[in-house]
């Protein structure tokens, strides 16, 4: 179990960056490129396509790894992340402008990018009391 943990994490993470790189690196070629069709960079499905992964993914890898290290404020941050990415995408560029969607898009990125790398770490620590021992 803890090898899919390990792997859900990292994918998670990478995931996270992804967006986070997506939206950041969109805005060069959209100025720079905008004769050569390289709009298609700025497509709203890439938003819900990443959300689908990021979704089960997280909440798998952070249930599995919060019943092993038991501090709740790692599946709370992941959570709160998730959140205001799913409020970003309710919300859309309409009505936050182009930069406070981005901006918002990238700040719960690195909330679920957080909980992950925390989410690693704890779980691989010898330190930490396993939730189904604590009772």
């Amino acid at each position: 179990m803890q090898n899919s943990q390990t792997t859900l994490d990292t994918a998670a993470i990478g995931l996270s960056f992804a967006c986070v790189a997506h939206c950041l690196i969109t805005f060069a070629p959209i100025l720079l490129l905008q004769s050569l069709g390289a709009a298609f960079l700025e497509d709203e499905r890439v938003h819900y396509v990443i959300f689908v992964f990021i979704v089960p993914t997280s909440v798998f890898a952070l249930s599995i790894g919060f019943r092993k290290h038991g501090d709740y404020a790692v599946p709370i941050t992941g959570v709160l992340g998730i959140s205001t990415l799913l409020c970003v995408l309710i919300m859309g560029e309409k009505s936050v402008g182009e930069i406070g969607e981005k901006f918002l898009t990238v700040v719960g990125s690195v909330f679920v990018g957080y909980a992950h790398v925390r989410n690693f770490l704890l779980s691989r620590s010898q330190n930490r009391r396993p939730l189904d021992d604590a009772g």
